[in-house]
């Protein structure tokens, strides 16, 4: 049985303007252990995706529709207070930008006990102390015990994310989401981070959802991928399946849009146009305006098809 699985998955945004469609029946499931790469443009609704797992969608946003089975249990149906014990414990959530993830007038050491006294009730604030010690080791943080009493602003910003995925896996949780972990990171420091990630999974035995605009870095990381477009999955299935022989138009767009080292004097793709809006969504394909495979089959929104065990929504896929 999967460790999480997502089935027709619906979150909508309910503003003065109109509905929202950020994830409009999204379906997939990850494995105890496994990596899984939700990538695609800004706005795509991979965040949502997370947020909605998490329960940490607030008004005007709503999850209307779905499923999200975690362990046994259907987290929709869960309350707030069943959902807190849950989170950071069973599941924890590495988010975009470490800055805004810590609390600036609490020590690192503060933060990270928290997370453990919170949820292990039985535990002293000295083993606590020593767990968060030792876990500030285990993702490559020098001087420890030193940083124990650093505040944020005095560590830089590969450091403050150690601490973020340090905080993450304190209760060594079944799941880890990491929201575009790396965007507020220079190149060298982001390479580290996503190794680390890497590591700490297998070392965990702990599943991770990557949230990322950046196809290279799921290639290099995932087993599995998840293309998203617009709210909706359109095509998902194994890391080399879907990197070494993409399917959808759109999943071509985005590997065509990666450099080669081989070809440097041949202008760099792009996809052309922008994705619709999610206030209003064109009926049929909500690729088609950018596809040049598309016409009149496509005013219709292609059925879900199942080739060589992977899923793809695209008319022009046999």
């Amino acid at each position: 049985m999967a460790l999480l699985e997502v089935k027709n998955l619906k979150t909508y945004f309910f503003t003065r303007n109109g509905v929202v469609k950020s994830v409009d029946g999204t379906s997939f499931s990850i494995e105890k252990g496994e990596i899984l790469g939700i990538v695609g443009e800004s706005g795509a609704g991979k965040s949502i995706t997370g947020f909605s797992i998490l329960g940490l969608i607030d008004p005007p946003g709503e999850i209307v529709e779905g499923e999200i089975n975690f362990d046994g249990r259907d987290l929709v149906k869960l309350s707030q207070e069943e959902l807190q014990k849950i989170r950071g414990d069973e599941i924890s959530m590495i988010f975009q930008d470490p800055q805004t993830s810590l609390n600036p007038v609490i020590t690192i050491g503060e933060q990270l006990m928290e997370a453990i006294l919170y949820h292990k009730k039985g535990v002293s604030k000295k083993d606590a102390y020593n767990t968060c010690v030792e876990i500030l080791k285990t993702v490559g943080l020098p001087a420890a015990q030193k940083r124990m009493k650093s505040y944020p602003h005095q560590l830089s910003g590969g450091m403050k994310q150690r601490v973020v995925i340090a905080m993450a896996l304190l209760n060594n949780p079944k799941l880890l989401i990491a929201d575009e972990p790396t965007t507020a990171l220079d190149v060298t420091i982001q390479a580290q981070i996503l190794y680390l990630m890497k590591k700490l999974s297998k070392e965990f035995h702990s599943a991770l959802i990557l949230i990322t605009h950046d196809i290279a870095v799921v290639s290099q990381l995932c087993d599995k991928i998840a293309v998203m477009y617009a709210g909706r999955i359109v095509e998902y299935g194994k890391k080399e399946d879907v990197i070494f022989n993409p399917l959808h138009p759109y999943t071509k767009g985005l590997i065509e849009c990666l450099p080669k080292l081989n070809d440097d004097k041949k202008r760099l793709y792009q996809i052309p146009g922008i994705m619709p809006s999610l206030l209003g969504l064109p009926k049929g394909c909500y690729f088609k305006d950018r596809c040049e495979f598309a016409d009149e089959q496509c005013d219709v929104y292609p059925p879900q098809q199942e080739i060589d065990k992977r899923i793809v929504f695209c008319h022009k896929v046999k």
